[in-house]
């Protein structure tokens, strides 16, 4: 049996299958945890990036609710004085009184828009951030390419529809 050819090309076939079997082996897991650790640094640089998202958010919110609170304290000052004005002057005053009331309700008014607008600029602002960091986190070159492919293959059915 041991000068048998067949059984030295079967064992030496066992041994050789053995040895590329183990390589392919360690490459494979290799490659795999490689695979998993990358995906768990994405996962961490996500979890950041959605916890500075949400503590931009919450400094936003926090800065709306003061600016309302601040707007509220200056309509309430402005009829405040409204107020004590009016009460203190006759009838011509009374008109003096209504035409600053008018003036104070104008400057609230364009202070409490101007604080929105401020509001609104500064959370435009903190999702462009996050959005783009979420682009360029998750947008490489093998997306760009599917778009491409995507606009080049609907070429012909644009040109037939115009």
């Amino acid at each position: 049996m041991l000068q048998d050819p067949k059984f030295w090309v079967a064992a030496s076939f066992v041994i050789f299958v053995l040895l590329v079997g183990k390589t392919a082996w360690s490459r494979a897991t290799s490659m795999l945890d490689a695979r998993g650790d990358r995906i768990r640094a994405e996962l961490e640089e996500a979890s950041r990036l959605r916890a500075e998202a949400e503590a931009m958010l919450a400094s936003a919110t926090a800065e709306r609710e003061a600016a309302i609170a601040e707007a509220a304290a200056m309509i309430e000052r402005a009829q405040a004085e409204a107020q004590r004005l009016a009460a203190a002057t006759a009838a011509e005053a009374e008109a003096a009184a209504k035409r600053r009331e008018r003036m104070a309700m104008d400057r609230i008014a364009a202070a409490e828009a101007s604080a929105v607008a401020e509001v609104r600029n500064a959370a435009a602002e903190i999702a462009t951030a996050a959005v783009r960091d979420v682009i360029i986190a998750h947008h490489d070159a093998s997306a760009d390419a599917a778009l491409i492919d995507a606009a080049v293959t609907s070429l012909p059915v644009a040109f037939r529809a115009a």
